[in-house]
């Protein structure tokens, strides 16, 4: 087994050129595809749900932990969804998978806005559940990873920097939206943006297939994509996902359950959210500075060293003062390590075995982590109740990190001297 350098994105196992790369301008134009349509995609089927929760709780009478399990739902069958959906890239590229889960992203959330009980809401959401799947982060994480060559990483930062505008633009205006016409209202307005926006892009902005290779190399990559799937079945693999799981539910439990932490040690209700905001800030930072971080750290060093910092920045919490000026850079720093591990996550298959089979390895890899996310927010409320303070639950939240932080030492495969 070959692994891939970290760097060079334009070579698949065994050293042939990866000729499904695109040139500068048609790589550039998928990158500006991607970018617009990942902000409206999380704004509208995520980010949306944050800001009209409570208003749904209030107006509808059910409560606040059913309506919440139903985005949790939502993220299960995202996860599941998530390893066809990486099959089918692999076999058929992005532009048909993602078009298509754009258009079920609209009767989801007609369905969520028209629930007339809780059984119909559960419905819309399982089927935004399976729109997340190909419309989020794995799907064009896949086609840049295959699209970008040599730059991917670049590729992959800049979406992801976009990304991380979709909270301030759209929890804002679903509020917005809530406060002049109702929470119904402002479901079906994010749908028509939804479809009017990321349906076009992904139908007409992203390439049909995944190139024009010659028929040998259509042979070599089938056969290693053949081997890349026995990749799943291996230690290294298995330690890497059990790892970015217990990343994602540490991450998830945290951002859920900050500002309630924040309020047991006596800090006001808008200092605790600001630090929750300012840790946006942080999560830029990291994204802006992790290619040059990449270049210097090698692969299992740099994966050892985000988690960890996670693990570390999860636990400063819990033992800090309530301090404003500790605990908003202590957010921003938590913020960093979250943005770095974003990255770290998005290039952790192709790092290890190459871009070839990359949409169906990293839909198994991701499928852990969305579940564990999925659990989080229950498991951080679960873990403050039965220790009696959320600053106890962080701790053993960090933890978990900390374990995920050990795993990634045996998460690298040999090196090809070595026995695999």
């Amino acid at each position: 087994m070959t692994r891939a350098s970290a760097t060079d994105g334009g070579t698949v196992a065994g050293g042939a050129v990866h000729s499904e790369a695109l040139d500068g301008p048609a790589l550039r134009s998928v990158v500006a595809v991607l970018s617009l349509s990942q902000v409206v995609s999380w704004g509208c089927l995520y980010y949306g749900f944050a800001a009209l929760q409570s208003s749904i709780t209030t107006d509808t009478g059910w409560s606040a932990t059913s309506v919440s399990a139903a985005f949790s739902l939502a993220l299960v069958v995202s996860a599941g969804v998530g390893v066809w959906v990486g099959r089918h890239l692999d076999s058929h590229g992005p532009r048909f998978v993602m078009a298509g889960a754009s258009a079920l992203a609209v009767p989801g959330m007609i369905l969520i806005a028209a629930a007339p009980s809780l059984p119909w809401f559960y419905i819309g959401w399982v089927l935004v559940g399976a729109a997340m799947a190909g419309t989020l982060y794995p799907p064009a994480f896949a086609a840049l990873t295959r699209w970008g060559g040599q730059h991917r990483v670049r590729a992959l930062t800049t979406v992801t920097l976009a990304g991380g505008l979709a909270s301030t633009v759209f929890a804002p205006l679903a509020a917005w939206l809530d406060a002049a016409a109702g929470w119904r209202i402002a479901f079906l307005v994010l749908a028509g943006i939804a479809v009017a926006v990321t349906l076009p892009l992904h139908w007409w902005g992203l390439p049909a297939g995944w190139g024009t290779s010659n028929e040998s190399t259509r042979v070599a990559q089938t056969l290693q994509s053949a081997d890349r799937v026995r990749v799943a079945t291996t230690r290294p693999f298995v330690m890497l996902a059990i790892a970015n799981a217990l990343v994602a539910l540490t991450a998830f439990a945290v951002v859920v359950n900050l500002v309630p932490m924040l309020r047991e040690q006596g800090m006001e209700l808008q200092t605790a959210a600001l630090v929750l905001g300012l840790g946006g800030l942080g999560q830029v930072i990291g994204r802006v500075g992790y290619a040059r971080f990449a270049a210097t750290v090698g692969l299992t060093a740099r994966s050892v060293l985000v988690v960890a910092a996670v693990a570390v920045l999860t636990a400063a919490f819990a033992l800090a003062p309530p301090i404003t000026w500790v605990v908003i850079m202590l957010g921003m720093m938590l913020g960093l390590a979250r943005g770095l591990y974003t990255l770290v996550h998005a290039t952790a298959v192709t790092d290890r075995w190459g871009p070839a089979s990359y949409g169906r390895l990293n839909g198994i890899l991701t499928a852990p982590a969305l579940a564990a996310s999925a659990a989080a927010p229950v498991v951080g409320a679960l873990l403050a109740t039965a220790t009696g303070s959320y600053a106890t639950a962080f701790l053993l939240l960090a933890g978990l990190a900390a374990s995920g932080a050990a795993l990634m030492v045996a998460a690298t495969p040999p090196l090809p001297s070595e026995p695999s």
